[in-house]
Formats: C-alpha cells, structure tokens, sequence
C-alpha cells in the first residue's frame, strides 16, 4: 500500500528557454519520478505548450486532471501566459499568491517573476525566483549568487527580495568566443577547470582592473599572436576576466561577505573557487534541487489542504 507521504500530489516543472525537467512530487515534497527533455519555450512557441506537458504528465504515469505548478519560462510575455512579475520589495514565501491558472485541463498555474522597477536599476528573473525560495527561509537575511548564462545577485533582507542585479557574463563569453576577434583565440567547450592557471591569472586581472575589461580582452589575443600564451588557455583567461569583472562589482557594492551559491557542475565550483579567493564565505546549493524545493513550498501553499 503507498503511504500518505510518498503518495502522488502534484507534478513540478521548470519550464526553462531550452528545457523541459518535471517532477511527479509527493505531498511531503519528495520527487517520485521524472520527465526531462529539450522541449523549452523556444520549442513550444510554434508548437504549442498543452501538447508537450501532455507528453511528459504521460510519460509520469498520470493524468491531465493532476496538479501542475510551473516556474520559468513558459510564465513569459512569450511563454504558454505571461504570468505579470512581483515587484522587489516581495516575500518569497507569497510569490505562489502571484500564480497565475492556465485553461488546460487539471487545475495548471504558472509563478511570477519579479521585477525591481526602478528608472535607475531596472531588472528582472524568471524562473530564479523560485530557487531563491527554495534554499531560504522566512527570516532570511543576506547574499545569494545565481551564476549561469544571466548570473544574478540577490540582496535578501528577512524574506524578502529587496534588491538584485544580472550580469550578462555568460552571453558575453558566448558572443565574444564566437562572434568578435577573440573567436580566433578562444576553443569554447566546458568552463575551465577550477585550478586553471590562465582563469586565476583573467580573475585577477579583472579583479585589480575591473574598469580595463575592454583593454584586457583585446591583450588576449595579441599575447596569442606574440607567443606569450596559447590558444588553449584562452577560453579558461576569457571567463576567469568576464567572472571577476562581475565580482568586481558585487564586491564594490555589497563587500565580501557570507553567501549562498546556487550552482551546479563546473561553473558551479568556479564561481565557488572565484569568491573564496575574494574572501566570500560560500555555502553552495544545487541549482537543481533548488528549483525543486521552491516548487514544492510554492505548492504546498497553493494545494496543502487538499492533500
């Protein structure tokens, strides 16, 4: 007989730009089952989203009538319905009152994003939101990291998200590794590894100079062409001066302090390595479960009662 905790409930999904990961969740929050594929929202905007979480609630073993809590993507201006963002200053723990229910079968609803509505500082997330509420608790106070192609910066004061900002830093390296004169100086592939010489020395750089980043990038390539450094190390001096450029900057506003660190894999342990030589405490967390976890308290505040 299946016991109340591991009993079916809900099913949760981070709805991401290029990915699809969903979960058949218990009531106590314990992940049954999965569905993964690339399915994100730049594939279902021509064909369609119903379809595709159909598709996966199948391949789960459950029906269209089960709950579903969605964050991510599919909540864009774009996405299956735009799900209207917070504004900072917001309580992670109420962002589940902003979700939004989609017509489809079941009882479907999409989380906001948050937006800082500021003239001055303008920005938003989708989808971090929730891995922010994953990881804290109600009285939370202090620092969180988000790194990835859009890294973000939390300020976090008693549960509630009061300032962040986004750093293009990994769009950079993809446009300036494929696009720009670097491309001749750059083998994209895997972040670096963490004792890489050529990131410690980009790091460092970046960190003494942050204002100098353009100088700094242009001297990458003519080191190639003069026969002081290789091509091979130029991927790994790229990152490390695009990753210290942005914690130059969270450092010049915040000061080196504790942190969370919401990571995963290589970039994951970089951006570790990165802030503890900069004197930040870091406690990482795995992106992954981060999201998980977000989902579920989001759905236990939606749907508790029921189950």
């Amino acid at each position: 007989m299946t016991s109340v905790s591991t009993a079916a409930a809900f099913v949760a999904v981070d709805w991401g730009t290029s990915s699809f990961r969903g979960w058949l969740m218990s009531a106590g929050g314990e992940a049954i089952a999965e569905s993964r594929g690339s399915e994100g929202m730049l594939h279902c905007v021509p064909d369609g989203f119903a379809s595709v979480l159909h598709h996966h609630l199948a391949r789960l073993g459950v029906s269209d009538g089960m709950p579903v809590l969605i964050c991510g993507m599919a909540g864009a201006r774009q996405g299956w319905r735009e799900a209207p963002y917070v504004k900072t200053p917001t309580r992670l723990d109420t962002l589940h009152e902003g979700a939004i229910r989609i017509d489809a079968p079941g009882d479907v609803r999409i989380l906001p994003g948050i937006a800082q509505a500021r003239a001055d500082r303008p920005d938003v997330m989708r989808g971090e939101e929730t891995q922010l509420l994953g990881v804290t608790e109600p009285d939370f106070t202090g620092l969180v990291c988000i790194p990835g192609t859009h890294s973000k910066w939390i300020s976090i004061e008693q549960g509630h998200v009061v300032e962040f900002s986004t750093y293009m830093t990994g769009e950079l390296f993809a446009v300036i590794s494929q696009h720009s004169i670097l491309a001749h100086g750059v083998e994209t592939g895997a972040p670096p590894p963490v004792d890489s010489a050529p990131f410690r020395e980009g790091l460092a750089a970046a960190l003494a100079a942050p204002s100098g980043l353009s100088a700094s990038l242009f001297r990458l390539r003519a080191a190639q062409l003069l026969d002081f450094e290789e091509r091979s190390g130029g991927a790994a001096r790229l990152s490390g001066l695009l990753v210290g450029t942005e914690i130059a900057d969270v450092r010049h506003q915040y000061g080196a302090q504790a942190l969370r660190l919401i990571g995963a894999g290589q970039l994951g342990r970089l951006y570790e390595a990165a802030l503890k030589t900069q004197g930040f405490g870091v406690s990482m967390v795995d992106a992954e479960e981060a999201s998980r976890l977000g989902l579920a308290k989001a759905a236990m505040n939606i749907w508790g009662a029921q189950f």
